[in-house]
């Protein structure tokens, strides 16, 4: 079996997953995005209840500010063979007394290795919040705001950073540093890799 035909199988599969259905306020939606041609791998945390709905990755405000981050538009960030999405758990883990439950811990274990190894491609990982980097980046400093502050020892092709939702906004008024050093950065390694490739530039070299 050829290798794309493996991946083909195996994303199906995921899709089709109901590992954990019976636990899932609103019943299994496994939502990611991945091709073995992906140059940007994106590590968050579980769908919420709009992406639910909707069955596309990040499409609420935590995605626009995402984008925002990255410095891309929907066009490139939509586009698999650029940009994989695999969070932590692919289904809505239904909602908890301060937000969402955590990702079912049924999900990594069964599917994260097995995907991994077709992303081979993969030139920056994005590891958003604290399951990501808990899973990711296990040596990393206790707690999300020490990981993020020390995104320069992961090297080039890691950056840890916050959630981008807008619960956030109150670490973000903090950690002003973020947006001030981080993100340039972030959006620098970004258009590095992706560059003029819909015919278009990034909103960071318009900038």
């Amino acid at each position: 079996m050829r290798p794309i035909d493996a991946f083909t199988l195996l994303l199906k599969e995921v899709r089709g997953c109901t590992i954990c259905a019976h636990d899932l306020e609103l019943g299994s939606r496994p939502i990611v995005q991945l091709d073995p041609r992906s140059k940007i791998l994106i590590v968050g945390q579980a769908p919420g209840r709009k992406v639910h709905e909707s069955g596309v990755p990040f499409d609420d405000a935590s995605g626009d500010r995402l984008r925002e981050w990255m410095g891309i538009t929907s066009r490139l960030f939509y586009d698999p063979a650029l940009v994989a999405i695999l969070p932590m758990g692919f289904c809505y883990p239904g909602t908890g007394a301060s937000g969402d439950l955590p990702p079912r811990p049924e999900c990594a274990p069964a599917w994260r290795d097995k995907i991994l190894r077709h992303l081979t491609q993969v030139r920056l990982t994005l590891v958003i919040g604290a399951y990501a980097q808990q899973f990711h980046l296990p040596a990393a400093p206790r707690g999300v705001t020490e990981t993020v502050k020390a995104w320069h020892s992961f090297g080039p092709e890691v950056i840890p950073l916050p959630h981008p939702s807008p619960r956030n906004n109150i670490w973000l008024k903090r950690n002003r540093w973020f947006e001030e050093e981080l993100v340039p950065e972030l959006q620098h390694r970004v258009s590095a890799l992706l560059g003029d490739v819909d015919g278009s530039t990034t909103r960071i070299l318009e900038a």
